[in-house]
């Protein structure tokens, strides 16, 4: 998570702690920007999760993850089902391939995959765009996980690059990002530190003066919304003090102390509380980037090689209380698409789980009015994992999807195919697409996606 540096911890305590809940709706009382219909994205979200897809098979079968049909008429696959209500807003790519020396691992696929060279030897795209589209944001780029960073991974488990072999870790509490990006912290001293607030009043109850003036000045359908925008940001909020129990030592360098309650530092890792995890920090990334917070977000869910033992998930088509099924088990399903097999089927049913997560992602941004229409027709999501089939390990014809409609560059409903062109060029599209004119990235490119935007 990197704020911008001409903050200064005050500052930032003060942009984030109240201006931030109402900065879209100050941006409407600007004459000739409220709803001009800008050219490109206004914001980025990477969407990533772990261990590839059922792809083409060892023996040889057809992927059943990637779309058959023309670029107009084609049929979703089963584990892409979860999509549906949003097959329209969407683009299904196939034929990218991330090539490199290392072409068959799930380390070497999650280095490459935002950086698109071997080793991670380069910056990721989600920091390049934080570094230029990002750059006036309080939060150049917004950086959450979930399990993520589970059995202290790091290096190439994790997928931000901010220099070449560099990576950075993602924020796995939910509770803890809400604080620091929104601010319960209050600023004592010259100095600049940072103390907590015993009253531990709601970031919307500190600024209600300023939100109330605000919303006399927008009147009518602006003002509906900013009610909307608010009760959002409430329920968020009182959703994680309730997850939590108790208090959180938010907005400062330190490590969270969580000190009451049933939801302690150690359940961040437990298996079965991943869903509502992974849920808060979706809604954490719409959040932040619906109040102008930021406009370059990558969310981690799991890490390759996943440990998840998604059969632990209550409520799921995945759920088995007496048999666990990791992750990365299921993905070494054999070298057929054996019905029979029970790592097969476990590893189809968690796919379409991790497409649904995505559909959940969806929603919340549709429901968001944005100027003429949602946050989602603004923005342009990113569907990425670090291996096409999850068996054979592969980096060829990823499973890439984009989502949105990114302020009207990317023309949805279609399906892509690009015949083994690497996977550097759709980074260049995907930079296009939010106003940033990049003509290289990684070690082998040739320019943007024919026809993408």
């Amino acid at each position: 998570m990197i704020r911008n540096p001409r903050l200064s911890r005050r500052g930032l305590l003060r942009a984030l702690g109240g201006a931030a809940l109402a900065a879209p709706f100050y941006r409407l009382l600007r004459p000739g920007v409220a709803r001009a219909y800008p050219d490109d994205a206004q914001r980025v979200i990477f969407f990533y999760f772990p261990d590839g897809v059922a792809g083409p098979s060892q023996d040889g079968e057809p992927s059943l993850w990637h779309c058959t049909g023309s670029e107009f008429d084609f049929g979703l696959s089963r584990q892409l089902e979860p999509l549906a209500a949003f097959k329209d807003d969407c683009v299904f790519l196939n034929g990218l391939s991330m090539g490199g020396t290392d072409s068959g691992s799930h380390p070497g696929g999650a280095k490459k995959l935002l950086t698109a060279v071997d080793y991670g030897n380069g910056e990721s795209i989600d920091q390049v765009l934080a570094r230029t589209a990002g750059a006036s944001m309080p939060w150049r780029h917004l950086y959450l996980g979930a399990m993520a960073n589970m059995n202290n991974a790091s290096g190439d488990k994790h997928i931000s690059y901010p220099s070449a072999g560099q990576s950075i870790t993602p924020e796995d509490n939910p509770r803890r990002a809400f604080e620091l990006i929104f601010g319960s912290a209050v600023p004592a001293g010259d100095g600049g530190e940072v103390v907590e607030d015993t009253t531990r009043a709601s970031v919307i109850d500190g600024v209600l003066d300023e939100l109330t003036h605000l919303k006399t000045e927008l009147g009518g359908a602006e003002a509906a919304k900013l009610d909307l925008h608010l009760e959002a940001v409430r329920e968020v909020e009182q959703r994680l003090q309730g997850t939590t129990g108790g208090v959180v030592d938010a907005a400062s360098c330190e490590e969270p102390r969580i000190d009451t309650g049933a939801f302690d530092d150690s359940q961040l890792y437990e298996q079965s509380l991943f869903p509502e995890i992974l849920r808060a920090q979706i809604d954490l990334m719409v959040l932040a980037m619906s109040c102008g917070v930021t406009k370059v977000g990558t969310i981690q869910a799991s890490q390759h090689t996943s440990e998840l033992i998604m059969s632990r998930f209550p409520g799921t088509e995945m759920y088995d209380p007496g048999y666990d099924m990791r992750s990365h088990q299921a993905s070494h399903y054999g070298a057929s698409h054996n019905e029979a097999s029970r790592e097969f089927t476990s590893y189809v049913a968690q796919r379409r789980w991790w497409v649904s997560q995505l559909a959940y992602l969806l929603e919340q941004l549709d429901a968001r009015p944005e100027r003429d229409g949602t946050m989602l027709d603004y923005s342009l999501v990113v569907l990425c994992t670090e291996v096409c089939d999850g068996n054979t390990h592969l980096h060829d014809n990823m499973p890439f999807v984009l989502a949105g409609r990114a302020g009207g560059r990317l023309s949805t409903g279609r399906l892509l195919d690009y015949g083994y062109q690497r996977h550097s060029d759709l980074w260049i599209s995907v930079a296009h697409a939010m106003g940033e004119p990049l003509t290289w990235f990684g070690e082998a490119s040739s320019g943007p996606l024919w026809g993408l935007v």
